[in-house]
């Protein structure tokens, strides 16, 4: 199983990334998809979580109305729109993903997933 995030990059702060999760070796309809972040010096956190049917999300509160989770299933493929990106975003971001407990609408994004990419560094400068 592997997890594969791109996207990250340096931005001005009020700018947008677009970060990608690539899946392999899973099929990715069976799993909740997570994104997380580890600033410097911070424990990391969850940053918002997507359930296989596309149905249910959530979302931290430091990032609700500016990221948006998305999935292709087909594509194997999640997705964090990050849009008005503040300097407190800076932090390595980690894709997640862990099977479903219950049907397509499962959702949980805790610190315990199944499985986990290497990151994608996002700096956002102020």
């Amino acid at each position: 199983v592997q997890l594969v995030e791109s996207g990250g990059g340096l931005v001005q702060a009020g700018g947008s990334l677009r970060l990608s999760c690539a899946a392999s070796g899973i099929n990715l309809d069976a799993y909740v998809i997570g994104w997380f972040r580890q600033a410097p010096g911070k424990q990391r956190e969850a940053v918002s979580c997507i359930s296989s049917s596309d149905d249910f999300t959530y979302y931290a509160d430091s990032v609700k109305g500016r990221f948006t989770i998305s999935r292709d299933n087909t594509k194997r493929t999640g997705y964090l729109q990050m849009n008005s990106l503040k300097a407190e975003d800076t932090a390595v971001y980690y894709c997640a993903a862990d099977p479903l407990r219950g049907g397509p609408g499962w959702l949980t994004c805790h610190h315990d997933m199944r499985h986990w990419g290497k990151g994608t560094l996002v700096t956002v400068s102020s």
